[in-house]
């Protein structure tokens, strides 16, 4: 907001030959220039647009003015000239731009409509600037130029010389005033005469008081000025209304303002001010005195706008014309004042000020000082009180003293140092309290340690004092002050005391205000309650039911027969300063003494602007891009932008005081959002339509009807449901890819895993198979040995014969990781053949296999039957007393080998016993690697080989000897 200068004017009513008395008023005027924002200092117009700105024609550019901001336009924004001498708002909300090149244009809906961007603005102007604008009842807009030519405006298109090629004056309008509606509210002119009209009755003579018919007639019609003169005008008459040399105004009048009873004139000197004037009053006020007044406009909330040249825009308040002020610019000692009253009698107001002047304000307005106390150092007059018939008490800082108002004479009744408060009981006895003790005519008591700041009487016998430290009660009985209560409430700081109606009233300089009755607190009053301030000043009670609190937040006003708030009055009512000393009420008159002046007001008539503000956008941001204000908005989706907009309120008075409140229907957040910021920013809003509420109030209005608008939010391409489909789907296909990729590493990997593992294992099973090697050599060499001893040379040569055959058929299938099951039986029918010859054929022997074997062609491990087979011959048949017999016994069961071989030798048991001399199980190597050899194939296969060997004798085979070993061999079953 701009730094807004407030200029406190008095005026004095001009001393006419009428003999009119002079008074001084006083009035606050606010000042706008060009560090405000203000486009220029010369300002040459002013106009209200229908949304309620306020808009300034300057020599560089115009300003809109919301009462809070400037927004100024120039040639780079969009107008055909910077040089704008004249504006005028018509009935569709067009804001027209008399600019000095001549090119019409005009504001609308948030732009500057120009011949650039509007072709129905295209015209030649030939270098002439429009210089009045008019709008017929079809809504066309006429323009007259200083070239006399008339040009119109249809809405479609502009027309140069439009009633044809000649020249016409301003009389053509104002004559056809059923068609033509001006567009100001005043004109200049040299003179009346209007030749096309001799029928037009023209009176120069200026009637006052007016007629009611005369008050209608310029409040209605147009006002022509002719030199220091006015008149109404219409097509049948012109009537002079204002003679300034009547009103002593000498100079040319260039601009007026009608403002309901009362009359503004500006002149290229000064501006006057008539109020009253349509009622038959004479008030003249001269105003801005040296100041050329370019333009007056009253807006609709009834302020005044003054424009000059050089020095700015000047604002009056509406509300500054219900008050009255009074300083030391225009009448009183000094802007400081300490106590205020007035004389019942002869109603002379008495103003106590610092420096011990006293200032008196008679019926007349006549102000008079008064230097009681001229001791140095402090000497303030803090107490004025009704005293005797044309008596006021009053006490200073160093002294009682007794001012006669009809002989305007003061006399020193008794000198007191650091006198704090004076009190006259009922019976008109004189109380009086200095910083330490109370005084009366009869004793003094004093007080020890503590300040004493304030006395109230009781009645003429008893009375309270107030200290900083409390309330203390004293009677004349006793003479002396104690404590009266033991309410904690009773132990505050006390700056004033009143005693109403049975209830003792105490303001305190921290606590707001306390209600006492029969020394018991009943009631408290805070600025939780709305008190306007918790430090209160001094307390007056008016006689009429209602306490006046003087605080530095202002004054409240209190309800003492319901102890509650009335309201509050402070500056941003219209006080002078919200560091309010003492209030005085009279036939409905309120003075407010303040440190910065003295304001009184009609108490009934004090102003409260109910109506709330308009409310506007000024546009709307989104990631980097900027819109014009407008009820819906349609956007892309940005990543990460924010989406924010700007607004404000119409509001010229206390425009620092508005308050917003904004509602964001897809917030999670529910109801009125309140702030004092006219941005509000919401970041990255995702694809969504939104609506935004947002309305304001002025102080002490109520909120406006809300500005919505409508955000939708559109989503990008890769946010709408099927791109986003199509992305899961990729995503998906891309997490199968790499899923499948990694399931085929993991496989593959898992496979070199096997792969290693099955290597390892058949490198084991053939180093397993190949320890089976060496022993069955060695067993095959003893058979051979054995032979030889026995003298059986030919039978052991057949004997090697076949173990070469057997040694070398061995060896190639020790070199395979499986072997057919046709080679295993050829090799085992060539090893058992073998071992008949090596122990006498002392047994026979058989191969049972399963028809279905036929079927397939069947692989398994090497070298792992031929050891059971062994352990049968050698350590069970050839034991054996007697031929034996040995069977093999070979069935598919799945992807299983069943073998089973069966001897009918000496038993398993019975076989360890032999080898080892002792009754302990034991177990051949051959057999241990067989189970070794079987669980790594169970490794690398995963097939569970197994082995058990039983005893038939004791495993409930009967009567039967021998032994049964059954092994489950994992196969490779090919068709």
């Amino acid at each position: 907001m701009p730094k807004v200068r407030y200029i406190f004017l008095w005026w004095m009513l001009m001393v006419l030959s009428t003999g009119y008395h002079a008074v001084a008023q006083g009035l606050m005027i606010r000042n706008y220039n060009v560090k405000d924002g203000l486009a220029n200092a010369t300002v040459y117009a002013a106009v209200q647009d229908k949304e309620g700105f306020i808009w300034f024609a300057t020599p560089t550019g115009v300003s809109k003015f919301d009462g809070k901001r400037f927004r100024n336009y120039s040639k780079k924004d969009g107008l055909t000239d910077n040089d704008v001498v004249k504006l005028s708002a018509d009935s569709k909300g067009r804001v027209w731009f008399s600019t000095l090149n001549g090119q019409p244009s005009f504001y609308w809906n948030s732009t500057i409509h120009t011949a650039q961007n509007d072709s129905s603005l295209h015209v030649d102007a030939r270098g002439q600037y429009m210089q009045f604008m008019f709008e017929d009842y079809a809504g066309f807009i006429w323009f007259l130029n200083t070239d006399s030519r008339i040009i119109q405006y249809s809405g479609r298109k502009t027309t140069y010389d439009k009633l044809g090629a000649q020249r016409t004056n301003l009389f053509y309008f104002l004559r056809n005033d059923t068609i033509f509606k001006p567009l100001q509210p005043y004109f200049n002119m040299v003179n009346l005469r209007d030749s096309y009209n001799p029928d037009q009755r023209i009176l120069y003579s200026c009637n006052f008081p007016m007629e009611h018919a005369a008050v209608e007639r310029a409040r209605s019609y147009p006002v022509i000025i002719v030199d220091n003169n006015l008149y109404t005008y219409s097509n049948k008459e012109a009537i002079c209304f204002f003679n300034g040399d009547d009103w002593g105004i000498r100079e040319e009048i260039s601009n007026i303002c009608v403002d309901n009873d009362n009359l503004w004139i500006g002149t290229p000197r000064a501006l006057y001010y008539l109020k009253g004037f349509f009622r038959g009053e004479r008030n003249p006020v001269k105003l801005l005195q040296n100041h050329y007044i370019t333009s007056l406009l009253k807006d609709r909330d009834g302020n005044i706008w003054i424009t000059t040249f050089g020095d700015g825009v000047y604002n009056i308040p509406y509300k500054n014309f219900y008050f009255n002020y009074l300083d030391n610019t225009n009448g009183l000692y000094s802007h400081s004042i300490f106590s205020i009253a007035k004389d019942p009698k002869t109603e002379t107001l008495l103003v106590g000020q610092n420096a011990g002047v006293l200032n008196t304000i008679d019926n007349n307005n006549k102000i008079r000082q008064f230097n009681l106390d001229t001791t140095s150092g402090r000497n303030s007059i803090v107490s004025i009180l009704p005293y005797k018939p044309n008596e006021m008490l009053i006490g200073a800082d160093n002294g009682l003293f007794v001012f006669n108002t009809l002989k305007q004479k003061a006399s020193l009744l008794k000198p007191i140092k650091t006198l704090k408060d004076v009190d006259i009981g009922p019976g008109g006895k004189i109380r009086v309290v200095t910083k330490d003790q109370v005084i009366t005519d009869d004793y003094s008591v004093g007080v020890e340690d503590d300040l004493i700041t304030s006395i109230t009487s009781i009645n003429d016998s008893a009375y309270y004092v107030g200290t900083n430290a409390g309330l203390l009660y004293g009677s004349d009985a006793l003479r002396t002050l104690r404590i009266p209560g033991e309410d904690s409430s009773l132990h505050r700081s006390i700056k004033d005391l009143k005693w109403i109606d049975g209830n003792l009233w105490i303001g305190t300089s921290d606590h707001g205000l306390y209600v006492l009755h029969n020394n018991q607190v009943i009631k408290h009053l805070s600025t939780a309650d709305k008190l306007v301030s918790d430090i209160c000043q001094q307390l007056y009670y008016d006689g009429i039911g209602r306490l006046y609190v003087s605080t530095n937040k202002g004054v409240s006003v209190i309800d003492v027969k319901t102890q509650t708030l009335i309201r509050n009055i402070t500056s941003n009512d219209g006080l002078m300063s919200d560091d309010t000393r003492g209030v005085y009420y009279q036939q409905g008159i309120l003075y407010i003494a303040t440190s910065n002046g003295l304001s009184y007001f009609q108490d009934d008539k004090m102003p409260v602007d109910t109506v709330p503000p308009a409310i506007y956008l000024n546009h709307v941001r989104y990631g980097d891009s900027t819109y014009l204000p407008g009820k819906q908005f349609v956007l892309l989706y940005q990543r990460k932008a924010s989406f924010e907009v700007e607004f404000g309120a119409i509001a010229y008075d206390l425009p620092d005081l508005v308050e917003y409140q904004y509602n964001f229907s897809s917030d999670t957040s529910s109801g009125w959002i309140t702030t004092m910021s006219n941005i509000v920013p919401f970041p990255d809003l995702q694809p969504d339509t939104y609506q935004l509420q947002i309305r304001a109030r002025k102080y002490r209005s109520n909120w406006s009807q809300p500005v919505s608008i409508t955000v939708t939010i559109l989503p990008r391409w890769y946010q709408q449901w099927w791109a986003r489909g199509i992305l899961i789907l990729l995503g998906l296909t891309l997490v199968a890819f790499v899923l499948r990729d990694v399931i085929r590493r993991i496989q593959r990997a898992e496979m070199r895993k096997t792969e290693y593992n099955r290597r390892i294992a058949e490198l084991e099973a053939k180093a397993l198979t190949n320890q089976m090697n060496p022993h069955f050599i060695f067993n095959s060499l003893n058979s051979v040995q054995h032979l030889i001893m026995e003298k059986e040379e030919k039978q052991a040569l057949n004997f090697l014969a076949d173990f070469a055959t057997l040694m070398r058929q061995m060896l190639n299938n020790s070199r395979k990781s499986h072997i057919s099951l046709e080679e295993e039986i050829a090799f085992l029918t060539r090893y058992i053949e073998l071992e008949k010859i090596r122990f006498a054929n002392v047994f026979t022997y058989q191969f049972i296999l399963q028809d279905d074997l036929k079927d397939y062609t069947i692989y398994i491990p090497p070298m792992i039957i031929q050891p059971i087979v062994e352990n049968a011959i050698k350590h069970g048949l050839a034991p054996k007393n007697g031929s034996g017999r040995l069977e093999m016994k070979l069935v598919l069961r799945e992807d299983m080998l069943y073998c089973s071989v069966d001897d009918d030798g000496i038993g398993w048991e019975r076989a360890n016993e032999i080898k080892s001399g002792r009754l302990i199980k034991h177990e051949s190597t051959a057999l241990s690697v067989i189970r070794e050899r079987l669980q790594i194939i169970k490794s690398f296969n995963g097939n569970v080989g197994k082995l058990e060997i039983i005893d038939k004798f004791k495993s409930g085979f009967g009567n039967k000897e021998g032994t049964l070993v059954e092994i489950l061999i994992p196969i490779v079953k090919m068709l």
